[in-house]
């Protein structure tokens, strides 16, 4: 698949096939997101793959009710929940190095992207769950303190095609030579 294709056709997913997800397509996805850059090369990511049936309902229970991602949470196969450590990203001999603190979100964000294509490539679907409680996450996976857990994907071979989205307009949002509205 093309790049430029797996970019523009990459949806999220919320609907999952009961397939079994080879354990090499995991691995294949985990290595795309190993290969993500990070802040000085510090891959300050952690992931935890969860096939269990009971934590899968555990985490679907961390998200608001209403969230869309709900289901996806237990049908899916695979859960993939993506950690960070804290205070190393972005940071140089023990100092915060820029204005914006923790650079740990940034490097998690290219991370889950890289996962995220590679998945679209391999034929499975993903969704990025942000909205849930990160604290009771943490708590049901045993997530040190240390570690933040960031986002949440389910992982598995979609149930329906994801509907294509309206893009802006690359003139609403690029400009030249400085900021010009």
């Amino acid at each position: 698949m093309d790049l430029m294709d797996a970019i523009k056709g990459r949806r999220s997913i919320r609907a999952y096939a009961s397939a079994v997800v080879p354990e090499e397509k995991i691995q294949t996805v985990l290595e795309a997101l190993r290969w993500a850059p990070s802040w000085a090369n510090k891959q300050c990511w952690e992931v935890i793959v969860v096939r269990d049936p009971k934590l899968k309902s555990e985490l679907a229970g961390t998200l608001p009710r209403g969230n869309p991602a709900i289901a996806a949470m237990t049908d899916a196969p695979v859960v993939i929940v993506l950690c960070a450590l804290r205070g190393v990203s972005g940071y140089y001999r023990g100092e915060v190095t820029t204005d914006k603190g923790d650079w740990y979100m940034f490097d998690a964000g290219i991370a889950m992207q890289n996962l995220c294509l590679a998945a679209h490539g391999l034929g499975l679907g993903t969704v990025v769950v942000g909205m849930f409680n990160h604290q009771k996450a943490a708590g049901i996976l045993g997530v040190p303190e240390k570690v933040e857990v960031v986002a949440m994907t389910p992982l598995g071979v979609p149930a329906r095609a994801g509907g294509s989205t309206k893009r802006k307009e690359m003139s609403a949002f690029v400009f030249h030579d400085g900021y010009k509205k």
